[in-house]
Parts: C-alpha cells; structure tokens; sequence
C-alpha cells in the first residue's frame, strides 16, 4: 500500500514538473514563432495567414505600386560572423489592438515600440528555404529577425541594425499587403531566404548563431524590438524599403536602376560608405576580346569605327550618360549602346558606377559601391551611426520624405 502511494506521488510529481517545463518554454521571450515546414506547394496557408492576408490586401489603395522588378537587397558584402539564423517566434494573436508603451530607443520621438512581451497582432510570413527547398512558418517578428542577421554585420552600430529591422518590416509588410507573388518559385510561400527578396536565416541556423555569437544574436534581436511594431511610411502607405551594400557616394534615382519612379527613393549623398566598407572599390581584369564577346559587341552593328593604338582592332568605349548618382547610366561600345545596369549584369560587375583602363590585350575596370544603389545603403547606414545618428536619421536620410509610422495606423492596422 506505501509502496503504491509512492508511485502515484511520484507520477504526480513528474506530471506536474514536466507541466512547469513546458510552460515555462512556451513563455520564454525567445518562443516567438509558429513553424511549419512542408515541402514544395503540399501545405495551404493557415487560416488564420490566410485571414491577415485578406484583410489587408483589402486595404491597399488601388494605386499603390508593386515592386515587379529587383529585389529589396543587394546582399552585404563583407557581411556578419558565420551565423546563421536562430529566430524562435512567438504566436502571436492575430486580433486585438496595438498597444504602445514607453520607448525602447531614442529613434521614435513621438512614436514608441511595443514592449517585447506585448502582444500585437502579427501576421505570419511564410519562408521558402531555398537551400533544403522546404518552406518556413514564422511570425513577422521572427522574420525581420532573421533578416537583421542575414543582411548586416552583427558588428554594426545599434542604430544601423535598427534602421535595417524597419527597411525588413517594411518591405516584407508591403508585400504581404500587395499578395506579391514576383519571383516565387512555389505557391505555398510569401518570399524566399535570397537577395531575389530579403536574405534570412532560418530558425535552425539562428539557433546555430545563438551558440556561436550569443552577442550578435542578442543585438539582432534587440534592433527589433527596439523597432517592434513600427514601419517606414510615405503617405500613409509603407513604402518599397529597398537597400544595397555599399553606394559610391550616392544613392540612385529609382526610375534610373528599375522601371518606375518613387518620390522616396531620390538620389542622396552618402559620404559615410568609404570609410569602412571593405568593397567600396574593386577592380576586375578581363581580356578585352571576352570583354566585347560578353557585351555582345562582336556583332556587325556594333564593330563601327575602329580605334588605332597599341595593338590595333580595338572598339572605342565611351560613357554617352551618367545618372544623377553618378553611374553609367548608358555605355556605347562601337554603335552598340548599352544600359549601365545591363553593362553590370553582363560582365558580373559589383556596381554600375565604373571606370576602366586598356592595357594592350585586357581591360582593367574598376568599380566603386557594390548594389543596384537605390534607397539605403547598408554601409552608409553604419557610417551615420558612428558618426551619432538614429536610426530614424538614417531612414529619413536615405528615404527621403518619410515617416515612422506604427502598424495599427494603417487602414484596418489593428487586424493586420
């Protein structure tokens, strides 16, 4: 009889102790996220996705733009210690208002993040992986987490990450508002883990980083909390967020690098990238003959007049346009005439900010910044914040005419 009651305390015991555990894991701060991971297009998106997602695609003004062309990023190079992603999420509520409370960060003035145990009705962002080709639940929170870690040195100043984590939000947001499909290579996903959108690591490999650089991790994770639940605004819609690596000491018109033009991403100085950018100058060498086989200049069109120097038989290049920021923005080769963007693309060039040199048989071409060079520059962001900015400065200054604006103040923002 004692010995049966033992047993049954026992049970109770362990029962209870195993209850306690799994609370207490449920609770933690960093259970942030939901995750399912199907493969291919085998899992339909939850009810409740599905129900955000609807009601804030119909929300969207008729006239707001989608981003058909380019990616948000042009991934960092140079970029953050091995990491890899480690983002649990938490499950949020998907209804409900969005409370404010007292500022995290000097960035808001006026305007305040949400406490990092709030709960705000986050929408769930659905990741293709494009590595393991499986696909990755996540709340939008453990998304913009991801993110952070992914497209910046988790070296950089706070401010920097900051700015980062609400170009992420943004971005990812807008494109849920839109349901934009561009670029997606399955049905069942909102965006995959590339530069084709945002770059992100998963929670598998943020869990990997927390055990490899627990500081990186803790400062990836506080930029977003310290910008949890606000986004970057113009006219009271979120705007494209795009971004690149490093400018060469501006940043492009829009309608310049893609076929539109947006009254936020106008050419700006930015000075800061130069100083500490391990990539604001790069020269690549070529032989001239697989120089003009790339370009396509090796057609009858494009032979026109012949230059006579050293070695004879070689094509005149010429610059006939620059952009407003100061790259090529049309290069003629012989008659051939060719977009700096394409000129890039072709001949796999960091930036289409160049110059270059012929010496004898090869071309020597030197590159200054690394990205399409529209909206912020990532390096430049780092640069501003050592130099005091916010990161509210920072995205003013590569947005030019924004605003910081809280999700809830959005058409139906308390549902989304």
């Amino acid at each position: 009889m004692i010995r049966s009651w033992k047993i049954e305390w026992a049970a109770f015991a362990g029962g209870t102790l195993a209850a306690g555990i799994l609370w207490l894991f449920v609770h933690a701060p960093g259970f942030e996220g939901q995750l399912s991971t199907t493969i291919g297009n085998e899992s339909p998106k939850s009810e409740a996705q599905s129900q955000v997602q609807s009601q804030a695609q119909s929300q969207v003004q008729s006239q707001a733009k989608r981003l058909s062309d380019g990616p948000a990023s042009e991934r960092l190079q140079g970029g953050s210690p091995s990491s890899e992603n480690p983002d649990p999420g938490k499950s949020d509520s998907v209804s409900g208002s969005l409370p404010v409370t007292q500022g995290l960060s000097p960035l808001t003035q006026g305007l305040t993040p949400l406490e990092p145990n709030s709960r705000y009705p986050e929408p769930f962002v659905r990741v293709y992986l494009s590595e393991s080709k499986t696909v990755e639940t996540v709340s939008l929170e453990t998304y913009v987490r991801g993110v952070v870690a992914a497209e910046m040195p988790l070296d950089f100043e706070p401010a920097a990450l900051e700015a980062q984590a609400l170009a992420a939000r943004t971005y990812i947001l807008r494109r849920l508002m839109n349901d934009d499909r561009t670029g997606m290579p399955v049905q069942n996903a909102d965006v995959t883990d590339t530069q084709t959108h945002q770059a992100y690591r998963s929670i598998s490999r943020m869990s990997k980083l927390l055990v490899q650089d627990r500081e990186g991790w803790m400062k990836a994770d506080q930029a977003c909390r310290n910008t949890r639940g606000l986004i970057i605004a113009y006219e009271g819609q979120p705007i494209d967020a795009l971004y690149f690596s490093t400018s060469n000491g501006y940043t492009e018109n829009s309608e310049d690098v893609f076929p539109f033009k947006l009254p936020y991403l106008r050419s700006v100085e930015s000075p800061w990238d130069k100083e500490g950018a391990p990539r604001s100058k790069e020269t690549v060498e070529m032989p001239l003959k697989r120089f003009y086989e790339l370009l396509g200049a090796k057609s009858a069109q494009a032979m026109g007049p012949i230059v006579a120097g050293a070695g004879g038989g070689k094509l005149p290049i010429r610059v006939t346009e620059r952009s407003e920021g100061q790259r090529v923005k049309m290069l003629a080769v012989g008659t051939l005439k060719l977009p700096g963007t394409e000129v890039r693309s072709m001949l796999g060039l960091r930036s289409s900010s160049f110059e270059w040199v012929i010496k004898g048989s090869k071309i020597f071409i030197t590159t200054y910044g690394s990205g399409h060079g529209v909206g912020m520059s990532q390096w430049g962001a780092e640069g501003m914040a050592k130099a005091g900015s916010t990161s509210r400065e920072i995205v003013e200054h590569y947005y030019p005419g924004v605003n910081l604006m809280e999700v809830s103040k959005l058409p139906n923002g308390s549902t989304l």
